[in-house]
């Protein structure tokens, strides 16, 4: 038996529902007119409500009931239906995630989209009245009521549908007669419980249009069979059930109705909901493997023995097949994350009193779960600060030039083993000149001191730093930009800002594609191993001679015609072993920077399974983690990005000198 929680099955699947729910609204906000938009978000309404009555969620099933029954009043679709609207989702949100705690905070909602209704009610009475009897419906002259015939389909159950909750939606139109009929009820032996085989033949006796009716099994007639038929003036029911043979509604696809509801179920083995925790075990299993067949690997070229050789080679090719499944079951779209800043930009801009258009490509990039679900909260920060400080108002657009409607365009990329991911706007740019008074008066850097703009930019990233005029509940504390530059640090990433005066600011973001396993380089500095993240990799050189001994005082290769500053790692490291005869070079990238890298030997590639450093080591800025190689010892992983930073700084200093010594 399954130990799984119902509970937590229907909250997995509220999450999602909620997910779509959001975002269909927030494609409303964008277009009012979009009417599958409009059935699209009220279908995850009324699965909520079925599903939430279903696994006893009743204060979720209530107060999306409720809603429903004011929506009926079918006010027009507007940015404060929009809004309210989601209001409804968060409060359900918190409805689902703690039951028994929120319900009283859902009657302000309705209470607002009570008063929408009837405002929308008094300008419109006269076509939306419901009491006019079918008279838009060509088909239904001067009903005194109406006979319905209705059969779920066979899964509708199973689904999360309450056949229950459709005959109280009836009900609510006028009185019925409600009689179930049972004739397509299997015998015992061939009954499945789980699939709903009664129907039912409702009279009701109240003249209501028919849109009323098919109203409350919107969401389900394309698989449902029903029959609507009007009484006669005598208002006799027999003979609405002797005019509902045609069955003109569902009659032509009745027989095609299970093939349709079929067909999903047979695609049930398409995907499969696996908890995260299973993922992150089964990750470290094939990090295990991988270090083991290392090791097995290794004993093997020391071997004679031919049937080792071909057992160890088996199971590399074994283990690089289920790492690569692994690692691609990990990946998700990163998508999901994009959809999230929706809500964030829709309020923020409603907020602030600014209009602003949020544009997202790349959503299909895939990226391990672990770090799109790390990359939240910077995002955030980011697109807080973009919104906030970036963005000018309206009228200041105006002024400008520009179109009153600022864009926020968030975009993502692979670029080789890594990931890029963008956000810029097309707002103000960044200030320089501000930036450096206030990098002057806080003591950063010396009245006199000569930076290019790129160079300031980097001090919206030191703790504490703000140019904001004033605090809002938005931004403007210096608490952010330091926090969002660790973060992405901490998922040995990189970020850069560009900006333009008056042509927005653009953050890229430049992140490896997981944090478990990557192709690393292995290389032997004195008699210690390191290893190098291959995809920082990109060429490798022989120390030319006149750079041996480094006595030259230069930190400059010459490579086809570009200066590239080196780091001589034995230095760094203060091994003191004598040097290697034909010491290597290591040039390595990180985004428009290159560094050389001198060490005494170039061993090969390597799997490198990532294990963090211990609490008293992670401070070290030099190293990324570590590895555990084939024989059991163990080798520090390089972080190219802080190498790369301490190669910048060098030249600075070296560039410095230099002036000093001219002046």
């Amino acid at each position: 038996m399954s130990g799984s929680d119902p509970a937590d099955t229907f909250r997995q699947e509220a999450r999602d529902l909620l997910e779509a729910l959001e975002q269909a609204l927030l494609d409303l906000s964008q277009d009012h007119s979009d009417r599958e938009l409009v059935d699209s978000a009220f279908r995850a309404l009324h699965t909520l409500k079925g599903s939430g009555s279903m696994f006893g969620f009743d204060e979720v099933a209530d107060f999306v009931h409720a809603f429903d029954r004011v929506r009926k009043g079918l006010a027009p679709i507007s940015e404060e239906l929009v809004r309210i609207a989601l209001n409804a989702k968060d409060h359900v949100q918190l409805l689902v995630a703690e039951p028994g705690e929120h319900a009283p905070a859902g009657e302000p909602i309705l209470n607002a989209l009570r008063a929408l209704v009837a405002d929308a009610g008094s300008q419109a009475q006269p076509s939306s009245d419901k009491a006019s009897p079918a008279q838009n419906d060509a088909g239904a002259p001067e009903a005194t009521g109406w006979h319905i015939r209705f059969k779920l389909p066979a899964d509708a159950i199973g689904m999360g549908t309450n056949p229950m909750l459709l005959l109280d939606e009836l009900r609510e139109l006028g009185p019925c007669e409600i009689v179930a009929s049972g004739d397509d009820v299997p015998a015992l032996d061939e009954l499945d419980p789980l699939e709903c085989h009664l129907g039912w033949d409702v009279t009701l006796r109240a003249a209501v249009a028919q849109d009323a009716i098919e109203d409350v099994f919107l969401f389900l007639r394309d698989d449902m069979e029903l029959s609507i038929e009007p009484l006669t003036a005598d208002g006799d029911a027999d003979a609405g059930r002797s005019g509902s043979e045609p069955q003109s509604d569902a009659s032509p696809d009745a027989s095609a109705t299970p093939r349709a509801s079929a067909a999903p179920a047979g695609n049930t083995g398409a995907s499969l909901r696996v908890a995260a925790e299973r993922l992150d075990e089964l990750m470290d299993c094939v990090g295990e493997l991988v270090i083991a067949q290392a090791r097995l690997s290794q004993i093997a070229a020391g071997s004679q023995d031919v049937g080792l050789t071909g057992v160890a080679e088996d199971i590399e090719r074994l283990a690089a097949t289920l790492r690569d499944t692994t690692m691609g079951v990990r990946m998700v779209p990163i998508g999901s994350l994009f959809g999230r800043f929706r809500r964030l930009v829709h309020d923020l801009a409603s907020d602030l009193d600014k209009k602003v258009e949020f544009v997202t490509t790349g959503e299909e990039t895939e990226l391990d779960k672990t770090m799109v679900e790390r990359l939240a909260d910077p995002l955030v920060h980011i697109i807080r600060n973009a919104i906030d400080h970036g963005m000018e108002t309206p009228e200041a657009r105006r002024a400008a030039g520009k179109a009153e409607c600022g864009k926020v365009q968030i975009t993502a990329v692979h670029s080789g083993a890594e990931v890029a991911i963008s956000v810029s706007d097309d707002g103000a740019g960044l200030d320089a000149e501000r930036i450096r008074a206030k990098a002057e008066e806080s003591g950063l850097i010396a009245p006199d001191a000569k930076l290019s703009d790129h160079e300031l930019f980097q001090y919206i990233f030191h703790p504490g730093f703000s140019t904001a005029k004033e605090i809002t509940s938005v931004s403007g504390r210096g608490v952010g930009m330091d926090v969002v530059k660790r973060a992405i640090e901490g998922l040995r990433g990189t970020i850069e800002l560009t900006s333009k005066p008056g042509e927005g600011t653009k953050a890229t973001l430049r992140l490896p594609l997981t944090l478990a396993i990557v192709e690393g380089m292995l290389v032997r500095v004195g008699d210690g191993r390191y290893a190098i993240p291959l995809s920082a990799v990109e060429e490798c050189l022989e120390l030319p001679a006149s750079e041996v001994s480094g006595t030259s005082g230069r930190n400059f290769l010459d490579v086809r015609g570009a200066l590239v500053p080196y780091l001589r790692l034995r230095d760094m490291f203060g091994t003191q072993t004598p040097a290697d005869l034909h010491q290597k070079v290591v040039i390595v990238g990180s985004g428009e920077q290159r560094v050389g890298l001198v060490v005494d030997q170039i061993i090969g590639n390597a799997q490198t399974v990532i294990k963090s450093l211990s609490r008293l080591h992670s401070s070290i800025g030099t190293f990324s983690g570590a590895t555990i190689l084939g024989d059991g010892e163990v080798a520090l992983i390089l972080d190219v990005a802080q190498l790369v930073s301490s190669a910048e700084q060098q030249q600075r200093r070296a560039a410095g000198r230099h002036l000093e010594l001219a002046a």
